[in-house]
């Protein structure tokens, strides 16, 4: 005799999972699919609506022979495996930015090329000749690219601003990206010193070192606050969380690193959030004071709780 014991529902459930899938309808694979990255971030910014834009981004090998050029590999190691994040490669973004002001549309910086700025223009609802103003932050090839393109200028309606000194030094350095994309727009240009306007509510802040005029831009609206820090740190821990950590790009060294302990000291304190162009997209976060540098937080929703 066979004894039977009736079966527990769990032990139905498991065993049916058990059950070869082609005992039903056969389906199929779905195909894979690539990675997807949205090109744009909009927000409300009091009255301002300001949209962040990936314009490019690419992986760059043996990353020490960029950041953190004066501490010995070990300690490079450390810090990287203590934010979980490899050494011998990192992700470089490029994201200039958009703010309309209600009245203007004021674009900060131009990416690589002109193919580019306009594919993440086109993902943001704008297209390039609807742009007033291009505000250059520096004079690097990954800000200027996208000035012209082979049909020419790519902003045709738009004037341009910049920072007197960056200008003054670019144009006597015999830099040929320079002359080829900047120079022929110098009728149409304004430029700022520390402390200008380049419309109301956003104000030029000098932060040299990364280049000898490099400017930072604060945006004020309504009460409330972000600033635009360009390339004031290029990395969020190698850069901004080591402040002395030096920076194959700083011109100078040394005052890119007085410049990052002042600028990011000032937006901890006041806990103005900002956009960096090399931040992890989407590029916005807070600096908090850590130690002897900052740590930095990505912005969550803050921003979306502005309207």
């Amino acid at each position: 005799m066979t004894a039977s014991f009736p079966l527990s529902r769990r032990q139905a459930l498991l065993g049916a999972a058990a059950l070869p899938l082609t005992a039903g309808a056969v389906r199929a694979a779905a195909p894979m699919q690539s990675m997807t990255v949205a090109k744009a971030n909009r927000f409300k910014l009091g009255s301002f609506e300001v949209t962040a834009l990936l314009a490019g981004t690419r992986t760059v090998e043996n990353p020490q022979n960029i950041f953190g050029m004066n501490v010995d590999a070990a300690e490079f190691g450390a810090v990287s495996d203590s934010h979980l994040i490899p050494t011998d490669k990192a992700q470089f973004f490029f994201t200039p930015t958009v703010v309309n002001t209600g009245s203007q549309l004021i674009l900060f910086d131009t990416g690589l090329n002109a193919g580019g700025i306009s594919d993440a223009l086109a993902v943001a609802g704008y297209t390039p000749d609807q742009v007033d103003v291009v505000v250059l932050t520096h004079m690097h090839g990954d800000h200027i690219g996208g000035l012209t393109g082979d049909a020419g200028a790519t902003f045709t309606n738009a004037a341009y601003v910049t920072g007197a000194a960056e200008y003054d030094f670019w144009a006597g350095a015999e830099n040929e990206r320079f002359d080829q994309k900047v120079k022929p727009l110098a009728e149409k240009m304004t430029f700022l010193d520390d402390g200008g306007a380049v419309a109301s509510g956003i104000t030029a802040v000098a932060a040299q070192g990364h280049t000898p005029g490099h400017m930072t831009y604060m945006l004020e609206s309504d009460g409330q606050q972000l600033m635009l820090i360009a390339d004031a740190a290029n990395h969020y821990v190698w850069s901004l969380g080591y402040p002395d950590w030096e920076v194959k790009f700083d011109r100078d060294k040394a005052a890119a690193a007085a410049t990052r302990r002042k600028l990011f000291g000032m937006l901890a304190a006041d806990k103005v959030p900002f956009i960096g162009y090399h931040m992890p997209w989407p590029a916005m976060g807070y600096a908090t004071a850590r130690g002897d540098g900052f740590e930095y937080v990505p912005a969550s929703y803050q921003m979306m709780l502005n309207g």
